[in-house]
């Protein structure tokens, strides 16, 4: 083998396990889910932000909803910051769930009291 083969092979398997780390495979990209909940704790944390929500379940019983989101420098670019969600704030949050119906998802849309809505795919944007 040549030299760049081995650089190619190389790269490929140091670039196959970031693929797979950020994989969708685990979530429903078909189904949302909306989830109106109490936040317990935003995670600013890399590689990927983390909401822990409370969300009451059928039972009357607080099921806590572990929500994954983008990476901190992903989440500045598009405005917000490590304190946009406090603990004990009311929010409704857009998900595409767990594939095997455990209470976490993959955050697709945040819509606070106020009106400010955050989505996957934009930053702050006022609800119409």
């Amino acid at each position: 083998m040549n030299v760049k083969t081995i650089a190619t092979i190389l790269a490929m398997a140091v670039a196959m396990p970031a693929m797979a780390h950020h994989s969708f495979a685990m979530f429903d990209m078909q189904k949302t889910l909306v989830l109106n909940g109490t936040v317990k704790e935003f995670q600013w944390v890399s590689p990927h932000s983390w909401i822990q929500l409370m969300v009451p379940g059928p039972d009357g019983n607080e099921v806590e909803w572990s929500i994954e989101w983008r990476a901190p420098n992903q989440l500045t670019r598009t405005g917000l910051r490590r304190d946009a969600f406090k603990p004990g704030e009311k929010v409704q949050i857009t998900v595409n769930p767990m594939r095997n119906g455990a209470p976490g998802g993959s955050l697709s849309k945040a819509v606070f009291a106020d009106g400010k809505t955050y989505d996957f795919n934009g930053g702050p944007q006022k609800s119409q």
